[in-house]
């Protein structure tokens, strides 16, 4: 029961981690220490568990695709998205200092204890870290491309926001915006589809198949082999793997930094783009804040208690 609540907890952690943009939840299932089984579960939704649930052999099942793992984690983001993340979304509306500094520090010291695991320091496991952090970076100053309703590049659109879900220090938002269709995908397309099937508008429902039939098979597709694909490299390729992940979550704090002014999203006049009445940040504007100022000092002190929460989370699995 006890390892059934911390599983728990983990999954309200990553469900609350929705809510900051640039942070994902396979960043906080890489920093609390299950990501590689939470890849291996993702990674059993295959033709063995479809042939088991035809034969009704459910215990069997049960055991494939390790639902006692992922069960309480789905719960837990679950309870956390229509609850802890509207308590965060106030927190991150009205104190935004204090929560970017809370998880830029998270993330920081997950980077030195993950790095933990690697088995041995091998010349490519630095080379591949590298890798990992430059194209972090690289995704963070990146201008946004221009909108694209393509079949094919909306599909890779699916899979690069499944690959938020899956790869750690992604933001698929964020990631979405980048490639130009976050207002076609996420503020037309989505929500039209989601208000004509309440509505059983049909017809409405019919005319954005054409964005919503090829991200929907992009992200199916990316899911299947992202999935798989890094399972194998964790088993087959541990340590370069994990420093190819590591590096990408050390890059991604640019986008966490507390202190930076937000670019938002316009569209081609020049007028913001709104979605529920809010603009969307495309992109940040960086700097370094003041000692004197007293929100200065609470941020430091906000980041000083995300590494400890994660020394403490370390110190705690040891154990266990």
């Amino acid at each position: 029961m006890g390892s059934y609540l911390i599983l728990f907890l983990k999954g309200i952690a990553m469900g609350a981690a929705n809510v900051i943009p640039g942070v994902s939840g396979g960043t906080i299932a890489f920093v609390t220490g299950i990501y590689e089984e939470f890849i291996d579960s993702l990674k059993a939704f295959d033709l063995k568990a479809l042939q088991l649930a035809q034969k009704l052999r459910f215990k069997e099942l049960f055991a494939h695709l390790n639902l006692a793992f992922l069960i309480p984690l789905g719960l837990g983001v679950f309870i956390s998205l229509i609850s802890l993340g509207k308590a965060l979304d106030w927190l991150f509306n009205h104190q935004p200092v204090l929560v970017w500094s809370f998880f830029f520090g998270l993330i920081l010291a997950s980077v030195y204890f993950v790095s933990k695991n690697i088995r041995q320091r091998t010349p490519s496991v630095y080379v591949t870290f590298a890798i990992g952090t430059v194209a972090a970076l690289a995704l963070a100053f990146l201008k946004p491309a221009e909108e694209n309703p393509a079949f094919y590049y909306i599909a890779i659109c699916g899979v690069v926001a499944v690959c938020s879900m899956i790869l750690p220090g992604l933001s698929g938002s964020f990631v979405l915006i980048l490639m130009g269709n976050y207002q076609l995908i996420m503020l037309k397309a989505v929500p039209n589809t989601a208000e004509s099937l309440l509505k059983f508008n049909i017809e409405d429902v019919l005319s954005n198949v054409g964005i919503i039939a090829p991200f929907a098979i992009g992200a199916a597709v990316g899911f299947i082999l992202l999935s798989r694909a890094i399972s194998f490299l964790l088993h087959h390729h541990h340590d370069s793997t994990l420093s190819t992940l590591t590096g990408f979550i050390l890059g991604s704090l640019v986008v966490i930094w507390p202190w930076k002014n937000e670019v938002y999203l316009t569209d081609e006049f020049g007028a913001l783009v709104l979605k529920d009445g809010e603009s969307i940040v495309q992109g940040y504007q960086w700097f370094l804040p003041s000692l004197a100022d007293t929100n200065t000092l609470l941020g430091i002190v906000s980041m000083v208690a995300g590494v400890i929460a994660v020394a403490l989370l370390e110190k705690s699995a040891r154990k266990a």
